[in-house]
């Protein structure tokens, strides 16, 4: 309904069945640091006022559905309308080289990796980011892009709201979606961490002699190779055969050679 002065009344969103909702019905949001730390930073953007009228709607499971990928993070909300809204918020991911540099900066050190693995996220953390020149959280609004299909111009919208407090929230469930946010999710990381900790095998040592065994070969007669004729020997001795290696010897034509034979045949038998 609308009055003479053209003032729309606010009207009520659709309720939803089955919608996302916040654990905390009251109060604060996010339980862990680096949840707080997400909504601090986008409070620090001047957002404050206008995130806050997306708690209702977080609360009251307008939210149909949130999904988080590399960079984008989109969000089914819906509102006054039966269509759904779709809303977007989008960060700058990091590149493949940043990743490198990242990973083994944690590598490096211990403590990071054993509670990464454990499914927590060291408050250090920051400064590692910031050690390479980098930051795990946008720094500047120009890091973030949010927009919804919804008429309103301002942003956050309430739709975006509400996303950004359910995306603190899972952050509390799960730090490593931080991280899938910016590029690397969690089984990359933590493969990544695991081969650059694991340790680098050594090389087979040489083995070591035993003394005694080195004394023993020490005074041992060295092995002699067997020498193996290039022609086997005769099995049938012929005491006769140093005439063969003699030029044939003739006297008045008679074969002295032949002669000779029968005497050495006879001088050689016992």
């Amino acid at each position: 309904m609308t009055d003479w002065h053209g003032y729309h009344p606010p009207s009520r969103p659709i309720r939803v069945e089955g919608g996302l909702t916040l654990r905390s019905k009251r109060g604060d949001i996010a339980q862990t640091w680096w949840s707080r730390r997400f909504l601090e930073v986008l409070e620090s953007f001047g957002m404050a006022g206008r995130l806050a009228r997306g708690r209702s709607y977080a609360r009251t499971g307008q939210v149909m559905s949130l999904s988080l990928s590399t960079s984008l993070v989109v969000a089914l909300v819906t509102g006054t309308r039966p269509e759904p809204y779709r809303a977007r918020i989008g960060v700058r991911k990091f590149s493949d080289e940043d990743w490198r540099r990242i990973e083994h900066a944690l590598a490096d050190r211990a403590i990071f990796a054993a509670k990464l693995l454990a499914g927590e996220m060291p408050p250090e953390i920051e400064d590692v980011f910031a050690d390479l020149g980098l930051t795990l959280f946008p720094s500047t609004m120009r890091e973030l892009h949010m927009d919804c299909t919804c008429p309103d111009w301002e942003v956050p919208c309430k739709h975006l709201a509400a996303t950004c407090y359910l995306l603190a929230e899972s952050f509390d469930t799960d730090p490593f979606e931080i991280l899938a946010w910016r590029g690397r999710s969690r089984e990359d990381l933590l493969d990544r961490l695991r081969d650059l900790r694991a340790p680098i095998p050594a090389e087979p040592a040489e083995p070591t002699p035993d003394p005694e065994d080195s004394f023993a070969d020490f005074w041992a007669r060295p092995k002699v190779a067997e020498v193996v004729p290039d022609v086997a020997e005769s099995t049938t001795r012929r005491p006769d055969a140093l005439l063969d290696q003699l030029e044939p010897l003739v006297v008045d034509g008679r074969s002295v050679t032949d002669a000779l034979r029968p005497l050495y045949r006879r001088i050689a038998k016992p």
